[in-house]
């Protein structure tokens, strides 16, 4: 498992962990794991953060 799965199977718990139920719940842990598996990717190395500031390497 690398740290992508990782970072994104971390933050679906926690927002299961969070979520008290119903649709807000869904939506808790919904953006919760997409957080995680963002960061996920960072740690990895596959996603630069200027490229999620819209920063580009060439500058």
């Amino acid at each position: 498992m690398n740290a992508t799965q990782t970072g994104l199977l971390a933050g679906l718990i926690l927002g299961a962990a969070a979520a008290l139920g119903g649709f807000s719940g869904f939506l808790i842990a919904l953006l919760v794991g997409a957080v995680g598996l963002v960061i996920g990717r960072i740690v990895d190395g596959d996603l630069e953060i200027g490229d999620i500031l819209g920063r580009g390497r060439d500058r």
